[in-house]
């Protein structure tokens, strides 16, 4: 069994000094931030951490293998098995997951896919490759913290997602990957959580689009029917290798709900502006957006977008998309034209027309927008009244490991 190097600050500051974030649809009465924690609430609640020192959460029985001196910190998971991190039965909340892999290459991290199932339920409500549902996009490992999610120093997976259930609860990892692995982790639960009737389920769900077509928006998160709050996602583009210069973020974040059809209620500006920033795409993370990933010679962005201050709430449906848009200069044009001839650029609108070559050089300091093709990713975050979402199956481990960006 392959074992990980442990230094004296490595995995165990990963767990310390987190702050839990409340979120409507949690037992309400839990304190969960350092303003309210000296509070008791009501009832008896406990706390387990699942780790695999104490994989049943069994009450005086954590750490007993090698005279509680160490004895079993992780597990190996080979490639093609599963491994059941969580199974609960009973009425509680996910507080906190934290992990580490043994291997946490591109490989790895498309290859292992988390699935979470609440209340007994046939389909899994989440549903993702280990690192995108982490918010680490595009198979690489990132420094980062939001209100969600975090990696300290890159090497660890921390969600901060408040996940309740009422009857039961249950957490796999599968190894799609061509190679062996293995996992540090620690779930914290706490059990006896009354919930009540405003209790929503937690969903994500992961999709790619490689690449994208033309004129046709990416979904973000497919039409999903019920009642409930978007959360937010975790988006991944790779760049077009033609068009690897060229800004590429003018497509527009769009929210259809509750019955709309051709076009939505809410409506963006930009993808630069969905995550709080301005003419152009720079390294950044803030509490509830940010930039977290850049490829190398800027191929390549992660970043993310989570409603926490503007709740987004639907009562019917909800489907989430966003344009695959850019806004080059004419003299980025002609340049990519000159390397390849049979490149046709589109101009926003009907479909119909074209950029030329005569009038691009007529005016090579303009700059205007066009349709792109790209490779497109998305983690959607939502919770629903439910436990289920109908969405099947995400793709395939050889089609979620394609054609992933070199790191810088």
């Amino acid at each position: 069994m392959h074992h990980k190097r442990i230094g004296t600050i490595g995995k165990t500051g990963a767990m310390l000094g987190v702050l839990m974030v409340a979120f409507p649809s949690a037992a309400s009465e839990i304190p969960t931030t350092a303003g309210d924690a000296y509070r008791m609430p009501s009832g008896h609640i406990e706390t387990r951490w699942y780790t695999r020192e104490n994989p049943k959460g069994e009450k005086g029985k954590g750490g007993t293998e090698k005279f509680g001196r160490k004895g079993a910190p992780c597990a190996g998971i080979g490639k093609g098995q599963s491994l059941t991190l969580l199974d609960v039965q009973g009425s509680g909340t996910v507080r906190r997951i934290w992990a580490t892999l043994w291997d946490r290459s591109p490989e790895a991290l498309r290859g292992l896919k988390i699935e979470a199932y609440w209340d007994g339920a046939a389909t899994p409500a989440v549903q993702g490759p280990f690192g995108d549902f982490f918010c680490h996009s595009l198979g690489h490992m990132a420094t980062f913290e939001n209100d969600c999610f975090a990696s300290p120093e890159g090497r660890s997976f921390n969600c901060f997602v408040a996940m309740p259930f009422k009857k039961s609860a249950k957490i796999v990892l599968i190894n799609e990957s061509p190679k062996d692995n293995g996992i540090y982790y620690d779930i914290a639960v706490t059990h006896g959580d009354q919930h009540g009737d405003d209790m929503l389920y937690f969903h994500s769900f992961w999709r790619r689009e490689n690449m994208t077509k033309l004129r046709q928006d990416m979904t973000i998160l497919p039409k999903v029917e019920g009642r409930g709050r978007f959360l937010g996602c975790n988006l991944g583009v790779r760049l077009h290798p033609a068009m690897t210069g060229f800004w590429w973020g003018e497509g527009e974040v769009k929210v259809y709900i509750d019955g709309d059809k051709e076009y939505p209620t809410l409506c963006g500006t930009g993808t630069e502006d969905y995550i709080g920033t301005g003419y152009g795409q720079g390294y950044f993370t803030h509490r509830y957006q940010g930039n977290q990933f850049i490829g190398k010679l800027f191929s390549a962005f992660g970043f993310y977008r989570f409603h926490l201050p503007d709740p987004l709430f639907f009562h019917k449906d909800i489907r989430v998309t966003i344009q695959v848009m850019g806004g080059p200069s004419y003299e980025q044009m002609i340049e990519a034209l000159g390397k390849d001839p049979s490149l046709k650029f589109m101009k926003a609108g009907d479909g119909t027309q074209f950029y030329t070559r005569e009038e691009l050089e007529k005016e090579p300091k303009r700059a205007e927008v066009m349709e792109r093709i790209d490779d497109h990713c998305a983690q959607s975050y939502w919770y629903m009244d439910k436990p289920e979402n109908g969405l099947g199956p995400i793709a395939p481990a050889a089609e979620r490991m394609k054609d992933l960006p070199e790191k810088p």
